[in-house]
């Protein structure tokens, strides 16, 4: 198990950040860890990667604890936090020679590393001089440098452009085909490029984990009909799989099927066995946002 979180809690004075958080990472696997601000996300990271302690539970990164094998796990993985710290006055290059150096790694995996997260043609600046973008690729490049079993990263991909999000999704999900990856982000379509599995936190309290494929599979589905006369609900209520119908205005309606199958073609034979006309016919799945909404609001 490359990471296993058991019952942790972690109190700040009155506020409970954390409150009995339990799940566990296997090796190979991306992992989308996701919750509103403040639900406890960069606090459970700042645990995984010994920067603070928790106040009640066990913790470990590779079969090693967190409080009393700190500098083994700090070896084991690498960490990209939320607000990537880095020296701006130094080169690209040069940064990422030093950190080579801490880690005892040969110096020609850093040109590896540059290749990798396409800092190339920024290699020679000085890193106060690099966007927001590149910046973010530079700290993904320190934490890629000794390859370690355990990537953690929070906010990965902020400030990248749409090309350079693909470039690193890319490389985050080839990383993860033989390591663990656990990312935080509040982008869903990030989660359902990159990730095998999702994790949402609320309040600090875990209120889903769930396998995407698994989640596509039992998707709801949700058909918007427009007809040129009112409906009774109760009439639409007896449509095949209907879980609930929402009148949002006029003889516009909201049918929520407990399948994912397309049921535009149930709906249309309605309306036809009821000498309806249909004005407006859109159908769309649940997806990982309707969920997070659902399970955050």
């Amino acid at each position: 198990m490359s990471i296993k979180v058991s019952g942790v809690s972690k109190k700040y004075k009155e506020q409970q950040a954390l409150d009995n958080v339990s799940f566990a990472i296997e090796k190979g696997e991306v992992v989308g860890f996701l919750g509103p601000n403040g639900a406890g996300k960069s606090t459970m990271m700042k645990i995984l990667t010994t920067t603070i302690l928790a106040t009640n539970g066990d913790v470990e990164v590779n079969e090693l604890d967190v409080n009393t094998q700190t500098d083994q796990v700090r070896k084991s993985i690498g960490y990209l936090p939320e607000h990537n710290p880095l020296y701006l006055e130094m080169y690209v290059r040069e940064y990422l020679q030093f950190n080579a150096g801490l880690f005892k790694v040969d110096r020609k995996k850093v040109d590896t590393v540059i290749e990798q997260t396409g800092l190339t043609p920024e290699a020679h600046k000085k890193i106060g001089q690099l966007s927001k973008g590149y910046r973010q690729r530079v700290g993904l490049a320190a934490a890629l440098l000794h390859e370690p079993e355990v990537l953690i990263l929070d906010e990965p991909t902020t400030g990248l452009d749409p090309n350079q999000l693909v470039d690193i999704r890319t490389l985050i999900k080839t990383f993860g085909k033989d390591r663990t990856v656990l990312l935080s982000t509040h982008i869903m379509q990030e989660v359902e490029a990159i990730c095998d599995r999702v994790i949402i936190i609320n309040k600090g309290k875990i209120v889903a984990d769930k396998n995407l494929v698994d989640l596509r599979k039992g998707q709801q589905q949700v058909v918007e009909v427009e007809f040129d006369y009112r409906v009774e609900e109760v009439a639409l209520n007896r449509i095949e799989h209907v879980q609930s119908v929402k009148n949002v205005e006029g003889f516009l309606y909201e049918l929520t099927f407990d399948t994912n199958t397309d049921m535009r073609s149930v709906v249309f034979d309605f309306a036809h066995d009821n000498q309806l006309k249909i004005l407006k016919l859109d159908q769309q799945n649940q997806n990982l946002e309707t969920l997070f909404r659902e399970l955050t609001a």
